[in-house]
């Protein structure tokens, strides 16, 4: 799971427990002018494929964690629970996507937004 937080013009993206390890990464921090747009949407999610896994986790079924190259783009997953899933889209940045994981999908949407405004 990936607790989001907006400090100093960045949305800073903490990985949670185990998940550090299964994603070797522990935090993102993304300036705010660089996020494109944040959606919670778990039908879509479920029906993406992970891509070939860089580095991370891949456990079909279970969960996904970690860098992932899809259709020419890196893309990070920290996914368990495809209904607790935000899909943030970035711009200029090394992901072309976040997929992750959270407590509260709309709240963390909502926060994403309202910090893009």
């Amino acid at each position: 799971m990936v607790d989001v937080t907006i400090q100093d013009g960045l949305a800073v993206f903490n990985v949670e427990g185990l998940d550090k390890l299964w994603s070797f990464r522990s935090r993102i921090e993304i300036p705010l002018t660089h996020i494109a747009g944040a959606d919670a949407n778990a039908d879509q999610v479920g029906r993406w494929w992970h891509g070939f896994k860089l580095i991370g986790t891949d456990l079909p079924g279970l969960f996904a964690a970690g860098t992932f190259y899809y259709h020419g783009e890196k893309v990070f997953w920290d996914v368990r629970d495809p209904a607790k899933t935000v899909i943030v889209s970035l711009e200029h940045e090394r992901y072309k996507h976040l997929i992750i994981e959270v407590a509260d999908p709309a709240a963390t949407v909502a926060q994403l937004r309202a910090a893009l405004r």
